[in-house]
């Protein structure tokens, strides 16, 4: 539930949209620059720029860091390299191969994946109930993954494969970022996550020998990726859930699929079929059905243990107001 005195204060669903619509035209910037450049080069330009703006919090975040436990420094690293380095690198590299509708959905499956990583890491339970949704969810990701799902082609499957990877890896940084909230404030995780994620990228870079040249001319693009679906998306996502109910803000989240599929259909050429359509359905449905259940079930899919780690961020947006592994985010 949002605190009480959020209602005083005024709800804040609709920043949360707004929010969430961000990062639903970041495909507008993302997937043009994942045909010129490899998708190493656009990652590390990308962070890059988000270093260069949390650069007056990085020295204080380090020394934070420095305080910590050794679990929490290894999960800092974790949220880094994978979450926020290796997770944008295979999403970025799904426009590559596939539409540019898919990767945005796919993405949805987040909440699904992180409730599982929630089990295994901070033995929260999986109840029967939870297939109910998990099937579903499965089941639309891949009739929208593939037109014809019944006859997955290889491209189309490394497309998937790579969306659902970088899922995985931003679910994981949201259990983890839940860990690491107990010794350090969400903007050290936000600058901690971009700097480890620089050098990271930086070492893959250097590792494959992936060119590191951007043309001039698609840097205000690079800029704005970083600013806009980047860092202000977040920063307005964040403050916005210090108001907002957790069911209320996670049906705001829908946002950004939404508007991905649109800017995909009517900006990018996207098309899709009617059995990806159905994929859609499934996957939002099962999403919303799951968050809401989450929020307002006396049995919960998920139960939590009595010491529950205090709420957090984790990756590109992930949690609410209350403690929810399940909730939706980049």
């Amino acid at each position: 539930m949002s605190p009480p005195t959020s209602r005083a204060t005024g709800d804040r669903t609709w920043l949360v949209a707004v929010a969430a619509s961000l990062w639903g035209f970041s495909s507008l910037l993302r997937e043009p620059l994942a045909r010129e450049l490899p998708a190493l080069s656009v990652v590390l330009a990308e962070h890059v720029v988000l270093v260069l703006l949390v650069s007056p919090w990085v020295v204080p975040a380090l020394r934070a860091l420095a305080r910590c436990s050794v679990r929490t420094k290894l999960a800092v690293l974790v949220i880094g390299a994978g979450s926020s380095a290796l997770a944008t690198t295979l999403f970025t590299a799904a426009f590559r191969l596939g539409d540019p509708i898919t990767p945005q959905v796919l993405q949805k499956l987040q909440p699904v994946l992180a409730l599982v990583l929630a089990a295994l890491l901070l033995g929260e339970r999986v109840g029967p109930r939870f297939p109910l949704f998990a099937v579903p969810a499965l089941v639309g990701a891949w009739l929208l993954a593939f037109p014809d799902p019944l006859s997955a082609q290889p491209r189309g499957l490394a497309a998937a494969a790579l969306a659902l990877g970088a899922a995985a890896l931003w679910a994981a940084g949201t259990v983890l970022g839940r860990m690491v909230s107990a010794e350090l404030s969400f903007l050290h995780v936000t600058t901690l996550r971009f700097s480890v994620g620089l050098v990271t990228l930086a070492t893959f870079v250097a590792a494959t020998g992936t060119p590191v040249g951007v043309p001039i001319e698609l840097v205000p693009r690079l800029v704005l990726l970083a600013a806009v679906p980047g860092l202000l998306a977040l920063t307005l996502y964040y403050h916005a859930l210090r108001r907002t109910p957790a069911s209320n803000a996670t049906l705001a989240e829908l946002a950004f699929p939404l508007t991905a599929a649109l800017v995909g259909l009517t900006l990018l050429d996207g098309r899709l079929g009617a059995s990806q359509w159905v994929g859609l359905a499934l996957v939002l449905a099962s999403v919303v059905l799951l968050a809401l259940h989450e929020n307002r079930s006396s049995r919960p899919a998920v139960r939590h243990p009595e010491q529950r780690v205090p709420q957090a961020v984790g990756t590109f947006g992930s949690t609410a107001g209350r403690s929810r592994p399940g909730a939706a985010g980049r």
